[in-house]
């Protein structure tokens, strides 16, 4: 028998256990979308159980089934993966009707994430939503590797409130709002995104990137570029995260923490930084034990230092300083 199929599951320390717009979760760990399809995926993982994990993020889907961009569409890096799926999804339909019936909502809980290409959509999607045993809605107005709306809506903090205005109308459960890190001002847009409805902020989605195939001299992914996720782009997380806090936390807006996740320390960070909750992706690919290490990581930061998980959330010593451009200073 391997290490891996060895490990007998465990439920997290209930120290850990915290809330989420009002949902009860048992870790403040949770599990991204895209990352681990619609969950049903990774329960086959021997030593992995889902009551392990506050809530598990599902794959983004549309109004219609989407076939996603042609190959290549995931590329390895040297410390993350660039994707450029292009939201490949059976549908709202498929997934209310026949998908949701099959989870287990006694385990964790369950987060639709909405995508979509016009205001409409988003609304429709939502709407449907609503109407089913779904915990609440993450809304994706920032992925990066779609023709129509994605980077589009994300990176405009006009266009990103008024998705958040046309879903917020048609649903009464928490909302998510998923915030791009590839805009000028992420505090602007968090702060628009608030005022329109978000009930909390997932901060951030990928990083704008790209890689060449060096011998067809072409752009991978085939798409032309993707979203980098991974390692690499904790510090740019971690920055966001802790701007996003100075808009959100006064206001009682919790943050998910989420790019570059892969340790226990890691996510100990983000919660300095200001994240209420943590996501992990990429880094289940290299461990997919990760949200137990992870846990366990936690429960052991809280013993060392004497504190409460909710003491942990934004305790910087020190604010970060306001955002400036050097090439403006004198």
């Amino acid at each position: 028998m391997s290490a891996l199929n060895s490990v007998t599951p465990t439920r997290p320390d209930p120290r850990l256990g915290c809330r989420l717009c009002g949902l009860e979760l048992n870790s403040p760990v949770v599990l991204l979308s895209g990352c681990v399809g619609f969950g049903e995926e990774y329960t086959r993982i021997e030593g992995f159980s889902l009551d392990q994990v506050g809530a598990v993020f599902l794959k983004g889907t549309t109004l219609l089934p989407r076939l996603g961009n042609a190959p290549h569409r995931l590329w390895e890096t040297a410390s993350g993966y660039l994707n450029a799926i292009g939201l490949q999804n059976p549908g709202v339909a498929v997934v209310v009707e026949e998908i949701l019936p099959r989870l287990d909502f006694s385990e964790t809980r369950y987060i639709a994430n909405v995508s979509g290409s016009t205001l409409e959509e988003y609304a429709e999607v939502t709407r449907r939503f609503d109407d089913s045993r779904i915990d609440a809605i993450e809304v994706n107005i920032s992925c990066p590797n779609v023709r129509e709306g994605g980077v589009h809506f994300g990176n405009d903090p006009d266009m990103s409130a008024r998705v958040v205005e046309a879903c917020r109308t048609r649903t009464q459960k928490p909302l998510i709002v998923k915030l791009s890190p590839n805009q000028t001002d992420i505090r602007a847009n968090a702060r628009r995104c608030i005022e329109a409805g978000a009930d909390a902020l997932a901060v951030i989605n990928t990083v704008t990137g790209m890689a060449i195939d060096r011998k067809r001299r072409e752009p991978l992914p085939s798409y032309g570029q993707g979203g980098l996720s991974g390692p690499a782009i904790k510090p740019i997380a971690l920055l966001k995260v802790a701007e996003v806090a100075e808009v959100s936390l006064p206001r009682g807006i919790p943050i998910i923490g989420q790019g570059g996740i892969s340790s226990a320390e890691d996510a100990i960070d983000f919660l300095l930084a200001g994240a209420s909750l943590v996501g992990l992706g990429t880094g289940l690919f290299y461990d997919p034990l990760l949200p137990r290490h992870v846990n366990q990581g936690l429960s052991a930061y809280l013993n060392e230092n004497h504190l409460r998980l909710a003491e942990v959330t934004g305790a910087l010593s020190r604010p970060i300083p306001a955002s400036r451009n050097p090439n403006l200073e004198s």
